[in-house]
């Protein structure tokens, strides 16, 4: 039963009593994506005693050392948990869960909130080591002396109190781009394809730039930023009657039905085509926010400081197109010595665009792939390259 209070002009609801039973169909994995695609923003959601706040993202080097068994770690984890306290048997505080990383390894901390007390930060390498442990100990001895409920700690696992195994975690957990490489994890749901946008989670995707150390630096340009080389655009006699703004116009309409994102057999994800694609044909835009070369130098430093995969793509010597936000799936196109698509910049509406086109026939199916066009660098800074190509060169630069 519902009761309204009747006003002029309004209806206000006095209770939600509702005196029979009601059945609420929801889509949880839709739910949960719908959460984790406010982008920049803190993904909050509550699941009992567990408030969700951030997933953090893991780069490939990583991903060997940051899961096991039970669950994955991704650095930059943020969760509350609401639990017993440690000082007073019959209250609850909060604790600030986090998981940061410390010498290549994962650190885990625990900050104890408490009204009336100064904040408690424990720290461990394990979930439960040290940072849990303490916290259900001295919950434990305080339950026993005031002769409550007992505690039972080795019973709770850190990874539990963590909330990595909370269901509508794990979830998104497993959709984080490249956690397939997580060998010893046992996986319970698999990737969710509504959880891959925004694609501003994937730190590890295939057109980018990574941080310096695994991805090397393009000489005179932004560090390990993608640039055109010279000349390089779609022959000319090849666009037949259609105008480049037409054919541009047409891919923006139709460019979901070309491609699709999956595992890919070069390294982390691809994009396949998702029908056959002619040769000569616009097949996606590589976009995100045009900055000019200065901003993108900052813009790179914050990123690698952040734990952030960098995305980016030289238009000209001014500006430079950042995907690492606000990017779309082009940026997940890989390197290939034998690619099947090339990149050109194209004049539409006054605006220069970056257009990836196909420079031979392409199957339904088939990976998309072309050259970075690295320059070359010294056997320091050297990218081994993983196309599998007749013609590979071993290295990307």
């Amino acid at each position: 039963m519902l009761c309204y209070l009747h006003k002029p002009r309004t209806l206000l609801l006095r209770c939600f009593a509702v005196f029979r039973r009601v059945f609420v169909q929801r889509d949880e994995a839709r739910q949960i994506a719908a959460v984790v695609q406010r982008g920049e923003r803190q993904h909050t959601f509550r699941v009992g005693s567990l408030l969700f706040r951030a997933v953090g993202r893991l780069l490939p080097q990583q991903m060997d050392a940051f899961h096991n068994e039970a669950a994955i770690f991704p650095v930059g984890y943020h969760a509350n948990r609401f639990y017993w306290s440690m000082r007073y048997s019959n209250r609850r505080c909060k604790y600030l869960c986090y998981i940061e990383e410390h010498e290549a390894r994962p650190l885990f901390k625990v900050k104890v909130v408490e009204k009336g007390h100064d904040d408690v930060v424990l720290t461990g390498a394990t979930p439960t080591g040290t940072a849990w442990a303490q916290v259900l100990e001295a919950v434990a001895r305080m339950r026993s002396c005031s002769g409550t409920l007992k505690l039972f700690p080795v019973y709770l696992k850190g990874e539990e109190l963590f909330g990595l195994k909370t269901s509508a975690v794990t979830r998104i957990i497993e959709s984080l781009p490249g956690v397939e490489a997580c060998e010893r994890y046992t996986f319970r749901y698999g990737r969710n394809p509504l959880m891959e946008w925004p694609l501003a989670f994937n730190p590890s995707g295939s057109a980018r730039s990574e941080p310096k150390g695994s991805v090397g630096s393009i000489v005179g340009l932004v560090p390990g930023v993608l640039s055109l080389s010279p000349g390089e655009s779609v022959a000319a006699a090849h666009q037949g009657r259609h105008s480049k703004s037409a054919q541009y116009r047409r891919m923006k309409a139709e460019w979901k039905s070309n491609v699709y994102l999956a595992r890919s057999g070069i390294q982390g994800l691809g994009l396949y085509a998702a029908r056959d694609i002619e040769k000569c044909t616009m097949v996606i835009e590589y976009i995100g926010t045009i900055i000019r070369s200065e901003v993108a130098n900052r813009k790179e430093r914050l990123y690698e400081a952040q734990n952030r995969g960098v995305y980016m793509f030289r238009i000209d010597n001014d500006y430079v197109i950042d995907a690492t936000i606000t990017g779309g799936p082009a940026r997940y196109i890989n390197h290939s010595c034998a690619p099947n698509c090339i990149t050109e910049v194209v004049m539409v509406e006054k605006e220069n665009k970056i257009i990836i086109s196909s420079c031979r026939r392409i199957q339904r199916g088939e990976e998309l792939c072309y050259d970075y066009k690295f320059d070359l660098e010294d056997d320091q800074h050297k990218i081994p390259c993983h196309c599998g190509a007749m013609n590979c060169r071993k290295w990307m630069n």
